[in-house]
């Protein structure tokens, strides 16, 4: 039991910190502003389980799923990249919505009991805020490296993956619930606000990942 215990802690501190769950409250925050409490609670556990899931896949298949479609990690990293720089530039730059003219605000309200709300639980909340290129490549390569060694016993090497990522999926949901009680807190103005700095934070993260898929073709080509 104590391999175990040492097990999941050696990788929720690995996972952690490139999982960073307070960068996706902060994400939610900005874009989780006009939802309902009920739909920002089944947004907070879809994201959850979607994030247990890539981590599940990622460390069982992720090799394998690579490998079949000629993926690399430099090829991950980048597009990656790519998603989070779009979503940040979305989030920068918000489209005028098009209910703002007069003829389309009343057809809105007629239409309004059929109007869904956007879906963001799995992009951007998920993948690849959470479950992100940085976060993935540390696990097919932690699953690979870890199958090779002999530092735990077999039956540890099965139970702590799943362990380990049903805690970092248990982590996110509690954040993610606690966000209400922020929203209330900066309002309508302050989540607008963090929208903004999350855009380009995010612009910034997309880039940095570009840059760092760039520098690992460059050295591996060198």
């Amino acid at each position: 039991m104590l391999e175990l215990i040492k097990a999941v802690g050696l990788g929720l501190v690995v996972i952690l910190p490139l999982a960073n769950p307070l960068t996706t409250v902060a994400l939610f925050l900005g874009l989780a502003g006009d939802m309902n409490f009920q739909e920002r609670n089944r947004q907070a556990r879809q994201a959850s389980i979607y994030v247990f899931a890539i981590m599940m896949v990622a460390w069982y298949a992720g090799s394998a799923v690579l490998n079949t479609f000629g993926i690399s990690i430099p090829g991950l990293r980048m597009a990656g990249g790519l998603i989070v720089a779009f979503i940040g530039f979305r989030m920068l730059f918000p489209a005028k919505p098009a209910g703002h003219s007069v003829e389309a605000k009343h057809k809105l309200d007629e239409l309004d009991g059929a109007k869904e709300p956007v879906n963001i639980a799995f992009v951007p909340l998920a993948m690849p805020s959470t479950a992100g290129p940085g976060t993935i490549a540390m696990i097919i390569s932690s699953a690979s490296t870890v199958r090779s060694g002999v530092d735990f016993p077999a039956w540890v090497i099965s139970v702590a993956p799943v362990l380990t990522f049903l805690l970092v999926s248990l982590i996110l949901w509690i954040s993610l619930r606690s966000s209400g009680a922020i929203m209330k807190l900066v309002g309508k103005s302050g989540i607008e606000a963090i929208s903004r700095l999350m855009g380009f934070l995010l612009v910034c993260m997309g880039v940095q990942f570009i840059i760092n898929g760039v520098l690992e073709v460059v050295r591996t080509f060198h």
